[in-house]
């Protein structure tokens, strides 16, 4: 394996490029008319275009992509996360292309990234799964009703397909159902290329933690512990860290070892996060999703281990069986947070705010800051994509120092010509119940006027 197409665009794109090189392999790099001067295309070794500046006419597009991974010579595709990442038809295209696809296979893909069939799955190795129903087809609802009211409200209409909180609705009385359903399924349509949905339990004051796990293709699979994503907007993470705050000792191992157990009975191969609800009072926990992918967060793991997912991803695609890594070599030191740097509106229910980076300035990277992003200062910010700006990672022995540490970084952070997120951060890390870790998925809506005003 000496090249690789990254079939994806911002700032995962830049990040697959620094691990790329640092394992001294050649990237490709792909944009579409929105993107031909993005960071990314000028990091990269090389670059083709892929076509119109929507994403369903480019990045989506599975056969434009494949054509330009054969065209640039490559030997692999890694997908990054969001678009392609958890198609398994794109995976298995790429190697019908005698192509690696730096990934899970597609059979893993469409068992574990199918979110209502990784739920029967999971309950079939001995998770704890939240209540929820079958799956509806686009445009067949026969049955929603009835569904939903074994279920209860309030309920979550989810994509199986999709990833993130944009796959999320939430129903809070039968009245709503129909037409929230129906506009998810033509969201997951247009997203993620699957209509189809299911209906979960709503858990009032929960958490939401995920495990890092990493699964090598042959049964064997490690963790490398947990990050905790209560911090969320319109069901979309704002904030992540690890370790999870106040999270029992034993409920974070009983969570890892089902995590690794799931893995190693799919015989999963490669970088993917087990997602689960945990009750924010008792602690009981339910297996929520698997994203078969590298997460936006990664970089939380990869400051309190020490190692490096993306190069891990690559050198398993490479061959190398990753033997030096081992569940007894691995540890967690310190803390670490990151944040997410939108350009959006807080007031105005986040909305989007695209524009021109007028300037754009971070503090310098150190042993206890880390930046990743995908544009530069002058750099458009464009409506047809995730607004995000940048991530904004922040180390240190102890949560405490870390949250000085992140407050001192984004206080540093300079962005105009368009509105961001930056102050609501910052008002968010500095606010008493996020300080002492009462942290839990309604958060920002509960604070919301100390938060928003």
């Amino acid at each position: 394996m000496k090249k690789i197409l990254i079939a994806n665009r911002g700032e995962i794109a830049c990040r697959i490029v620094h691990a790329a090189k640092a394992l001294g392999l050649e990237t490709v790099a792909v944009y579409s008319d929105a993107d031909e001067h993005a960071r990314h295309v000028s990091l990269a070794d090389s670059a083709l275009r892929i076509g119109p500046s929507k994403a369903s006419e480019s990045y989506l597009v599975i056969e434009t992509m494949v054509a330009a991974a054969i065209a640039s010579g490559a030997d692999a595709v890694h997908p990054g996360y969001g678009f392609l990442a958890e198609n398994a038809g794109f995976a298995r295209r790429v190697a019908d292309a005698g192509l690696i696809f730096i990934g899970p296979t597609p059979p893993q893909i469409e068992a574990m990234g199918d979110k209502e069939r990784a739920r029967r799955l999971a309950s079939a190795v001995g998770l704890p799964v939240v209540p929820g129903s079958a799956r509806f087809a686009a445009g067949e609802l026969d049955g929603l009703s009835a569904a939903a009211s074994d279920i209860g409200y309030p309920l979550l209409v989810k994509a199986s397909a999709g990833g993130g909180g944009i796959g999320m609705r939430l129903v809070e009385e039968p009245a709503q159902l129909l037409k929230v359903a129906e506009a998810t399924q033509t969201m997951a349509a247009r997203s993620f290329g699957d209509g189809t949905i299911f209906l979960e339990r709503f858990v009032p004051k929960a958490r939401h933690v995920e495990i890092q796990i990493f699964g090598f293709g042959d049964g064997r699979a490690v963790h490398f512990f947990e990050r905790d994503c209560s911090v969320q907007r319109r069901f979309q993470k704002v904030i992540e860290e690890s370790p999870a705050p106040g999270l029992p000792a034993t409920v974070r191992a009983r969570m890892a070892a089902a995590a690794v157990a799931l893995a190693r009975s799919q015989q999963y191969r490669g970088a993917g996060t087990i997602e689960f609800i945990v009750d924010a009072v008792s602690f009981e926990f339910f297996f929520l999703e698997m994203n078969t992918r590298i997460q936006v967060e990664h970089p939380v793991t990869e400051a309190v281990t020490g190692h490096d997912l993306v190069v891990l991803q690559l050198r398993l695609a490479a061959g190398d069986s990753l033997a030096d890594i081992t569940q007894d070599v691995l540890a967690a030191r310190g803390h670490a947070i990151e944040c997410r740097i939108y350009a959006e509106n807080p007031a105005k229910m986040f909305l989007p705010s695209p524009g021109k980076l007028n300037t754009f300035v971070m503090p310098p990277p150190s042993v206890h800051v880390r930046i990743d992003t995908g544009v530069r200062e002058g750099d458009i910010i464009t409506a047809y994509y995730d607004p995000l700006i940048a991530k904004l990672i922040c180390w240190g022995e102890t949560r405490g120092a870390a949250l000085e540490t992140l407050d001192t970084a984004l206080a540093a952070t300079r962005i105009e010509g368009i509105w961001t997120n930056v102050e609501f951060l910052r008002r968010v890390v500095t606010h008493p119940a996020f300080v002492a870790g009462d942290v839990f998925t309604g958060f920002i809506e509960a604070h919301k006027q100390a938060l928003i005003g």
